[in-house]
């Protein structure tokens, strides 16, 4: 059964760019993991899972994706609490230009 390209992001793009933003909260901006996860408006389990790859195993090597993650985890720990869905959206959309995630339907919105 051919799989939409949504199901995709859902099952795999959505843990890789949590995984990719809560390294990057932790790490850059030195967030716990319950910052982390407050920020990302996710619980302190689920950053633990990405963190320490069980979620989102992935590993992203590009340095201009690298850049933009880092982007958006300052963007999301300085601006309101819609940042988050603001710049995952953004992320999902640079990683489907790149070809990571397969580019969306008919009905996607970012084209």
């Amino acid at each position: 059964m051919k799989r939409v390209p949504c199901e995709y992001v859902i099952w795999n793009g959505l843990p890789l760019i949590r995984k990719e933003l809560a390294e990057s909260l932790i790490t850059n901006f030195g967030l716990s993991q319950k910052q982390a996860a407050e920020k990302l408006g996710i619980t302190p389990a689920a950053v633990c899972q990405y963190v320490s790859h069980k979620r989102g195993n992935k590993t992203i090597d590009d340095e201009e994706l690298i850049k933009e993650i880092k982007l958006s985890s300052q963007r999301i720990l300085n601006d309101t609490d819609d940042a988050m869905i603001k710049e995952t959206c953004r992320i999902c959309k640079i990683f489907m230009a790149k070809g990571i995630f397969p580019s969306g339907c008919d009905s996607c919105e970012h084209k």
